[in-house]
């Protein structure tokens, strides 16, 4: 089959790699129908040192069962199923408490001999406690929407569940990507009366309006802080959604925070320092957040997106083919694109 590799910053190729096959009675093979790039395969494209065993790419993937082993019973062949970006048993003292990103288990796409996402077709351990079966056929219209529970829509919603964002609500997201909008997407499902959208990207914030944000701060650093806070009454919002992953923007998350209030980060964070010092000790903010478990969310959300009160898939504003697929990574590096949307 053939599928996406990265060699290098930079360098991503779609080759020939060997056909999955059952390996455990507990894997199901999936002919996939739809993928996507991640910002955070961007990390990489920006970054990856030069090697001879390059990655397999992609995590967020939805397909349709071809094969499964003699032990999984949740699906079968003809199953139209989506993929969280982490497999799972879901059946483990982690996996029940909604935590299935540490499944003693389970593991991640494109490592340790299992395949990525981009590609035609992957092998998936675990296949009972780690695909969901969609009630669509394979060329349903709500396809896109539906491969946002992958990741990007539960990544945006874990954001807003980890800050404990309820009705009434004052919030800001930071970052107007993919999933900072489905961080907004998801304040406004829980209730949230206004949300602040920080970003500069104006159809990514006309979008942002759309999904639900009442308000856009183009500005960011202090001057940013500050129009929040002429928003909020100089109080700042209750809750923050950091989607971004880098220290300034959580640095403007504790600026715009008010007194009490929580800020949740679910940006893939390119820093390891926290810049959380004894000022921001003295007014009570809690700091949380982390990699979501999409997996613990995908039937909460799915029903929103069968009934058409939210349509996420919006934030696919590029398709391209698998093996044009650097096109797509390369669009996305350079802004062109919000997010890149792959038939396989």
């Amino acid at each position: 089959m053939r599928a996406t590799l990265m060699y290098a910053a930079g360098d991503v190729r779609v080759e020939d790699v060997a056909d999955p096959k059952i390996q455990q009675p507990t894997d199901a093979v999936v002919r996939i129908v739809l993928s996507c790039v991640c910002g955070s395969d961007l990390w990489p494209y920006k970054s990856l040192e030069s090697t001879d065993s390059p990655r397999h790419m992609g995590h967020e993937f939805l397909g349709v069962v071809e094969e499964t082993g003699n032990e999984v019973r949740g699906v079968q062949r003809g199953d139209v199923v989506v993929a969280p970006f982490v497999w799972a048993d879901n059946t483990c003292a982690y996996c029940r408490e909604g935590l299935q990103t540490s499944c003693p288990h389970g593991g991640q796409w494109g490592v340790n001999g299992v395949d990525g996402g981009q590609g035609q077709a992957a092998r998936v351990p675990q296949a009972d406690g780690t695909l969901v079966k969609l009630p669509v056929t394979e060329d349903s219209d709500l396809l896109p929407d539906l491969l946002t529970l992958s990741d990007v829509l539960c990544t945006g919603y874990h954001a807003a569940r980890t800050a404990g964002v309820g009705r009434g609500d004052t919030v800001t997201v930071i970052g107007d990507g993919a999933v900072g909008l489905s961080a907004v997407i998801s304040a406004r499902l829980l209730g949230a009366e206004q949300i602040i959208l920080m970003g500069r990207h104006q159809a990514r914030t006309d979008l942002g309006r759309e999904f639900g944000a009442t308000d856009v701060v183009a500005e960011r650093g202090d001057e940013g802080v500050a129009r929040v806070r002429e928003l909020t009454d100089g109080e700042g919002t209750r809750k923050v959604l950091e989607c971004v992953g880098l220290k300034e923007a959580l640095v403007t998350g504790f600026g715009v925070v008010r007194d009490g209030g929580i800020v949740s980060r679910v940006g893939a964070p390119q820093f390891t320092d926290v810049p959380f010092g004894f000022t921001d000790f003295l007014r009570n903010i809690t700091l949380t957040g982390g990699v979501a478990p999409a997996r613990a969310y995908i039937e909460e959300l799915m029903p929103h997106i069968l009934d058409g009160s939210i349509r996420p898939g919006r934030v696919f504003d590029r398709t391209v083919s698998l093996e044009d697929i650097d096109d797509g990574y390369r669009a996305m590096n350079d802004r062109e694109a919000l997010k890149a949307l792959v038939r396989p």
